[in-house]
């Protein structure tokens, strides 16, 4: 789709409008016409203490600034801080440090538990580092699906993605054509391989490439046609944010959702109204209560 803007205030709900949109959320979601797409945001319906795996790109920084301390002029930026301990410390060390960091086992979330009993979508978009939906849709018994995983192409042989099947071997992409759920992870996940895309490096070419599609699985583009995206547990407040929603969504339906509470930035307004997204200002777990209600 264009970055066509609309009218000012078409990226929000009001009270009065958050039941019919609940309703249409549903009714897409029962068609299968809709691709949720997943952040890390989903975590933060866990406590600190019951979380044992970073909950946004703020935590995970300063895991990584715990293990090796970059300066201070970029220490709470996530990709320099990457970047810095690729370089100074060797690829093979920071993939260590994060397959350290989110191997640990992670409980299900709300949301989680939600997009995982939805019945076969096609396309499920998360964009976190962990392997808690891909373990849930492991446990369930009632449709075929694999997941693909962004790489970093500077340390691929030229691969923009992997193929993984439900049991985490490799496959092709002719396979992932016949799966019922298709779990697109873009920005890569501790299982089955560790592939990450995190430092600055593995994020030039492809934020290069990904305005022409480049990077996207063939298999990506033909699900997300003609369909509606709910994005939970997502803020587009950093430009890798916005450009991996835009770019992953490009050429479905000109109408979307996001559950974000709050107060959004400049920015997350701007981008919210360019791509059709209406915002539902809600908690994310009443969100989710109020759909699984609505599904029935």
């Amino acid at each position: 789709m264009t970055d066509t803007a609309l009218a000012p205030d078409a990226d929000s709900v009001t009270v009065a409008d958050t039941a019919a949109a609940i309703a249409s959320i549903a009714a897409a979601l029962k068609a299968r016409q809709v691709v949720p797409f997943l952040g890390p945001g989903a975590f933060a319906l866990l406590s600190p203490d019951d979380c044992p795996i970073p909950r946004n790109s703020a935590e995970l920084t300063q895991r990584l600034n715990a293990k090796v301390t970059a300066p201070g002029r970029f220490r709470t930026n996530l990709t320099a801080v990457a970047q810095f301990i690729e370089t100074r410390r060797h690829r093979k060390t920071l993939e260590a440090i994060l397959n350290e960091i989110f191997s640990q086992t992670v409980p299900p979330t709300l949301a989680h538990r939600f997009l995982s009993a939805i019945p076969t979508p096609p396309l499920i978009v998360d964009v976190w580092y962990d392997n808690a939906l891909d373990a849930l849709l492991t446990a369930a018994a009632d449709r075929s699906w694999g997941q693909i995983q962004g790489l970093s192409h500077p340390q691929s042989t030229g691969e923009w993605v992997k193929y993984y099947a439900a049991d985490g071997s490799e496959t092709t992409a002719a396979a992932a054509e016949a799966w019922d759920t298709v779990l697109y992870k873009p920005s890569g996940a501790v299982t089955p391989a560790g592939n990450y895309l995190i430092s600055d490096s593995d994020f030039v070419e492809l934020l290069t490439e990904i305005d022409i599609q480049t990077p996207i699985p063939p298999v990506v583009k033909d699900r997300r046609a003609g369909r509606h995206f709910l994005y939970l547990g997502c803020r587009f407040d950093h430009e890798i944010q916005r450009t991996f929603g835009r770019q992953i969504s490009k050429r479905s339906t000109d109408q979307h959702w996001a559950v974000i509470q709050g107060e959004l930035s400049k920015n997350e307004e701007r981008f919210l109204s360019q791509m059709g997204i209406q915002r539902l200002d809600l908690p994310l777990d009443v969100a989710v209560e109020m759909l699984q209600e609505a599904l029935g």
